[in-house]
């Protein structure tokens, strides 16, 4: 019966998708509405994330642009059969369609000429293998697959980076636009900062007067789906014994597509917390002291707070054989590299303030701009529909 109840699902969900894009179709007739900015999301339910500053910067404007905004927690969340029709709706006659991850129902669609689909990646930077890139590696790709390569501009945070991303993305590299990362320009408002530390002391009571260490990893698997994390390697007797006297207080923040938590040890739960509940790290990193991550995007972000990063990975080699990078790792990393636990608590403490050279190095490599102006570029960009950009892509 179970099996039955699958089949008929999966014929059902196919007939949706296929009614989607007949609808697409039809809706192309219809005139484009070029004041329209469509928000789509299938790994997040609230205005947050690139996002936020984007819709932030056009209202603090009141640019003639209206926004709006269809979003789902994950791309796996049913969809209703009203909710298709509105998608097909927006994306065939909204002039800007923005995405922000992957987002599967666009990709068989031939985007009209005069709409423009922009993905802004809710990822800063790039340094382990993604998309085309990986075409032949286990959980890649097919080179047939018309995954992201309809996308018409894609946003990133440096013209270095743009060679990776139009790669991954499999387009062409005049697409890649180097405007930066709206989601970093908080951490160039002052106001906005301290407003989030206090906020965030008040929420979480256990990090006043303390030292965080905020354990931030990326998943293991292939995608969402099949999202876990090896919580093996936390020896949590170990870190408890070496720093819950040393004024410390150690947060999780595991990555959202792993649907297994944390699992504290009752007897260590005075030192040990899950913040993973928090949808924006990056308001987590304004009150950490000490960062320890492993392949995550995060460190781009917590590297703009001229702050420490141990990169913990046990899993090296494996890592590297099945994702790859598109740098050298050991070289790319701007902070020590522990293999195990031994040699984690042993960077711990050794943790200084002093900011190493490979930081400032790694910061003008991945950034283009450090001025807190990436919202406003990419708002100016939408406002003379990309002009400037278009004259680069018919020379």
């Amino acid at each position: 019966m179970r099996k039955i109840k699958r089949k008929i699902r999966k014929i059902f969900n196919k007939s949706k998708k296929a009614f989607f894009r007949v609808l697409y179709l039809f809706f192309k007739i219809f005139p484009v509405n070029d004041k329209r900015v469509a928000f789509l999301s299938d790994s997040r339910e609230t205005i947050s994330g690139n996002f936020k500053y984007i819709s932030d910067e056009i209202s603090s404007r009141n640019a003639d642009l209206n926004a709006v905004y269809v979003l789902k927690k994950t791309n796996s969340a049913a969809k209703t059969i009203w909710e298709y029709t509105r998608i097909s709706w927006i994306i065939a006659t909204s002039k800007f369609v923005i995405l922000d991850d992957f987002y599967p129902l666009v990709y068989p669609l031939k985007i009209r000429k005069n709409v423009n689909l922009i993905q802004v990646w809710h990822a800063v930077g790039a340094f382990k293998t993604f998309g085309f890139s990986r075409v032949g590696l286990p959980g890649g790709p097919s080179v047939n697959s018309k995954n992201h390569k309809n996308y018409t501009w894609a946003i990133v945070s440096s013209a270095n980076v743009a060679p990776f991303y139009a790669e991954g993305f499999g387009i062409s590299q005049h697409k890649v636009l180097p405007l930066g990362a709206p989601r970093t320009d908080i951490f160039f408002d002052e106001d906005y900062k301290s407003g989030v530390v206090e906020r965030l002391k008040n929420e979480l009571p256990f990090i006043k007067d303390k030292k965080v260490i905020l354990y931030a990893p990326t998943f293991r698997g292939n995608g969402q789906r099949s999202a876990y994390y090896n919580y093996d390697w936390i020896d949590f007797s170990s870190l408890y014994r070496n720093f819950k006297n040393e004024n410390y207080v150690f947060l999780f923040k595991i990555h959202p597509f792993v649907r297994q938590p944390v699992n504290i040890p009752e007897e260590y739960k005075d030192f040990f917390f899950d913040v993973s509940s928090f949808r924006e790290i990056n308001d987590l990193l304004l009150v950490t002291d000490l960062l320890i991550t492993d392949y995550s995007s995060v460190v781009f972000e917590f590297s703009l707070l001229r702050k420490k990063t141990i990169f913990y990975v046990p899993d090296l080699e494996e890592y590297t054989a099945t994702r790859d990078f598109y740098v050298d790792y050991e070289k790319f990393v701007p902070g020590p590299i522990a293999r195990n636990n031994s040699e984690l608590i042993s960077n711990i403490k050794s943790f200084n303030e002093e900011i190493p050279d490979s930081l400032q190095n790694f910061l003008n490599f991945y950034f283009e701009d450090l001025d807190g102006n990436s919202s406003k570029r990419f708002v100016d960009a939408l406002e003379n529909n990309f002009k400037d950009y278009r004259n680069v892509n018919q020379m």
